[in-house]
């Protein structure tokens, strides 16, 4: 009880990942006086984000920055204290590479994931032939689709821009992000801004120029203090400690698996592995679509079959480090990204290092390779005897290295990236809807609104918030 004598209202938040900690943590800033109680399978807190500090470089088992274009992320880093320490990519390095036929092109200046914002450059890169180009610029006149439906990812560029430019720009870049099949993969569900381009403007190219104009005004006017992409100095995980360090002592159940959910006097029950049932006035499920679905079966069987018809895929990630001497290649990017045209394993290769210098020592190397996903499945969960030693060949073609690396670090993250299939917005609406009936619960995570950090950040925040207004909890303790 709290000090008037009445009963504490109590939260119960499921996965320790970055979006059940963002849920958690917005509970503690706005409502205080409920008691929490966070409950992790493993022994770690964080999910698929952690860093590891070994032979002197910093390694990021999963994603290795986030994006700024949307607030989230920066913004919950400063409520933590951790401002001060956010890093953008290194300025000399801000370029992509393609590869085409084995060799590394460089993205033309000016593309952004899926249109041009510069024609120049694109009718100068080798990357297209010339009828490639000339189909890319008929984009202007093209006019744009009348209906509001969802369509695949492939059957939008193609239309916008033709087979090419999706085949050796478009599908590498979004494959590098979401580690999809992009016959499948939703527009709306992921990238809905191009369709709102091509809606109001007629055209993608048009649309890129008007708001790339701008922009050029807006900074001019008021100053950018961050780049696209930011991390954090001491690596991601210092931010899954900060948001530990900020809960209530007692608040995090590690080792902690919830076996079933059910109806309860207070609203809830939660059973966990050892058998021990606890009652919780709301839940909040930051869970993966599958442990989800699980959870929400005994409640409401469509509305778990909806949960877990999301399909998940899995990653795995080389990181490998090198003698600078022992790479041919300039490494004057960030990384390099890889059609399924190329017919190789890897989605997309970062030079880490290169992105942010202070993960290497000098005079070394830091390179992180992605596989896996829908293009080769089977990969997030191969032995490391077979896995390392063909990824280490690709890249040793690719970039011209001699010899064996001085330091590597394998992770497997199988079943962690949900694929947005068309119509993924429309399904999520019904869920939503569904869950909203049950009372008291909320869903968040990568499953529903994007899979970047932010969005998971601003999944749990949201659902910390909902649970508040349904509990009439008070919501005035800390700013926005």
């Amino acid at each position: 009880m709290d000090e008037q004598g009445k009963t504490k209202k109590r939260v119960a938040v499921i996965g320790g990942g970055i979006s059940g900690l963002a849920a958690a943590h917005r509970l503690v800033e706005l409502a205080p006086e409920v008691e929490i109680v966070l409950f992790e399978r493993e022994g770690r807190l964080g999910g698929v984000l952690e860093t590891v500090h070994e032979d002197g470089f910093q390694v990021e088992t999963s994603a290795d920055n986030f994006i700024t274009t949307v607030p989230w992320g920066v913004d919950l880093c400063k409520r933590l204290g951790l401002a001060d320490d956010l890093i953008p990519t290194n300025p000399a390095y801000r370029r992509t590479f393609v590869v085409r036929r084995g060799r590394l092109h460089k993205l033309p200046d000016g593309f952004l994931m899926m249109a041009p914002t510069r024609m120049w450059p694109l009718a100068v890169t080798p990357i297209l032939s010339p009828l490639g180009k000339l189909r890319a610029g008929l984009e202007y006149f093209i006019p744009p689709r009348q209906e509001d439906g969802d369509e695949s990812m492939a059957g939008f560029v193609r239309r916008r821009l033709g087979r090419e430019v999706f085949e050796r720009l478009v599908e590498p870049l979004v494959s590098a992000v979401y580690a999809a099949d992009m016959e499948k993969l939703s527009v709306l569900a992921t990238l809905p801004r191009f369709r709102d381009m091509e809606r109001d403007d007629g055209s993608l190219i048009r649309a890129m120029r008007r708001q790339m104009r701008a922009r050029r005004r807006s900074r001019s006017e008021s100053g950018a203090r961050y780049s696209m992409f930011l991390t954090l100095r001491r690596g991601l995980s210092s931010m899954i400690d900060a948001i530990g360090d900020r809960l209530p002592p007692g608040t995090v159940r590690r080792e902690t698996a919830v076996e079933r959910l059910g109806r309860g006097a207070r609203g809830w029950t939660l059973t966990a592995g050892d058998g021990a049932t606890e009652e919780f006035d709301a839940v909040i499920v930051a869970t993966p679509a599958p442990e989800a679905a699980r959870l929400l079966g005994p409640l409401d069987a469509e509305l778990a079959g909806r949960v877990g018809s999301i399909q998940v895929e899995g990653t795995a990630i080389v990181s490998a480090a090198y003698e600078r001497a022992q790479i041919a290649h300039r490494l004057d990017g960030m990384g390099v990204v890889v059609p399924s045209t190329e017919r190789t394993p890897i989605l997309a290769l970062s030079f880490s290092s290169q992105k942010y210098a202070h993960r290497a020592p000098d005079g070394k190397v830091l390179l992180r390779a992605f596989v896996g996903g829908a293009r080769c499945p089977e990969m997030a969960e191969m032995d490391d005897d077979r896995l390392v030693p063909l990824v280490l060949g690709e890249l040793a073609a690719l970039l011209g290295i001699r010899g064996d690396p001085i330091y590597r670090l394998t992770s497997h993250w199988p079943r962690t990236m949900p694929q947005y299939h068309v119509g993924h917005t429309g399904l999520v609406e019904r869920i939503e809807t569904a869950v909203a009936q049950l009372g008291r619960i909320e869903l968040a995570g990568n499953a529903y609104h994007g899979v970047g950090i932010p969005a998971c950040i601003h999944t749990g925040e949201q659902a910390a918030e909902r649970v508040l207004a349904a509990l009439g909890a008070a919501t005035a303790h800390h700013p926005v």
